[in-house]
């Protein structure tokens, strides 16, 4: 004769597996919400510190764009700064765009309103930076993506990042 078992939860392990479920998802909106857009802040101008701005009227800023596992970042030359985080320039900043990982190619898209001068998309490499001037006050989101040559999967997943171009 075969014996079956069945699996009962006790009631303290059932409570206790609902109260993990409920404070993951109250962890996940807590995130949510702080992840808003700096571009939906009213003074995006004021997120702006010396802490994340980038460059100067008189000294250039550079973005390291590269292509990560599943996705890409872009870095600014700010000492501490992590991959698609909000950044200022002030108007009259060269900002270069390039890629310090070999055989690297990427494409920066602000979409209809670009804040640089020559305006539209950023296209360039570790071969090829390219340099804009940040003319366009106000805050703009962006869209990177890099690609690896000879890569087996092509192109990665692309990114939104923001940056904010203050007078």
């Amino acid at each position: 004769m075969k014996t079956q078992r069945c699996f009962a939860m006790p009631p303290t392990m059932l409570l206790l597996l609902v109260l993990l479920m409920a404070s993951f998802a109250t962890a996940e909106d807590k995130k949510k919400d702080s992840d808003q857009s700096a571009c939906s802040n009213p003074n995006p101008a004021s997120l702006c510190n010396s802490g994340n701005t980038c460059g100067s009227a008189s000294a250039p800023c550079s973005v390291d764009v590269k292509r990560t596992s599943y996705s890409s970042t872009a870095t600014p030359s700010i000492p501490g700064a992590k991959g698609n985080s909000l950044f200022c320039v002030k108007t009259g900043t060269t900002v270069t765009w390039m890629s310090s990982t070999k055989n690297t190619g990427f494409l920066i898209d602000f979409g209809a309103s670009s804040p640089f001068d020559p305006p539209g998309t950023v296209m360039g490499g570790s071969a090829k930076s390219v340099s804009v001037v940040a003319k366009t006050p106000g805050c703009v989101q962006y869209n990177v993506s890099a690609t690896a040559q000879n890569a087996t999967y092509g192109k990665s997943k692309a990114a939104q990042s923001e940056l904010i171009v203050i007078p």
